[in-house]
């Protein structure tokens, strides 16, 4: 959930709730459960004018708490703290580029059975380039990744996500993802939710 709290800044809140599918012959096979809950605070400090090569910038701070049952594989097992700069560039009427880049502070978002629990920093990055196809829908590709000098933080991650939205309504949209991951990424995953103005 995000609210605009002022003209250019918002905050947010999610709570993920995660289902883990594990191989044939693993126990348990199936986990599901909250994970860690997450807040963030985000800035958007300078505007993307028409007919300027200039792009939008934005900033942002997160924290996440360590809600989830690291027993269950469901959280990280300590406080993150990160920041994260955003570019947004429309390439076209209808083409959107996005790129970031940030610093995970204290450790590493990633679940594990006992939870990931040695400090150290994350640097992340990724871009995006979304199309609208239709004035209700939207589709797009994204590459993320992450890379650390402390192995065992996880040493690095890579994914790579194609998804869109589609706007069902004025206020709301369905929101969807396909995505493949390597390293201490999913091999393979699903996303599915809705996006609701108030």
């Amino acid at each position: 959930m995000n609210y605009g709290l002022l003209r250019d800044v918002e905050i947010g809140v999610d709570y993920p709730f995660i289902v883990i599918s594990n191989a044939a012959g693993t126990t348990p096979k199936t986990l599901e459960g909250f994970g860690d809950l997450n807040f963030h605070v985000k800035y958007n400090f300078l505007k993307e004018c028409e007919g300027k090569r200039r792009p939008a910038l934005t900033v942002s701070f997160a924290m996440e708490m360590p809600t989830g049952d690291t027993a269950k594989g469901l959280g990280s097992g300590l406080f993150d703290y990160s920041v994260n700069g955003v570019l947004q560039k429309s390439l076209t009427t209808k083409t959107t580029l996005r790129a970031n880049g940030g610093i995970v502070f204290a450790g590493n978002t990633s679940t594990g059975f006992d939870g990931i629990r040695t400090r150290g920093r994350v640097f992340t990055a990724g871009a995006s380039v979304v199309r609208q196809f239709t004035p209700k829908l939207n589709l797009g590709i994204e590459l993320t990744g992450a890379l650390t000098g402390n192995l065992n933080l996880g040493g690095g991650q890579i994914q790579a996500q194609f998804g869109g939205n589609y706007q069902v309504t004025e206020k709301m949209s369905l929101d969807f993802g396909v995505l493949a991951g390597k390293f201490n990424n999913p091999r393979a995953g699903v996303q599915l939710g809705m996006s609701l103005d108030f």
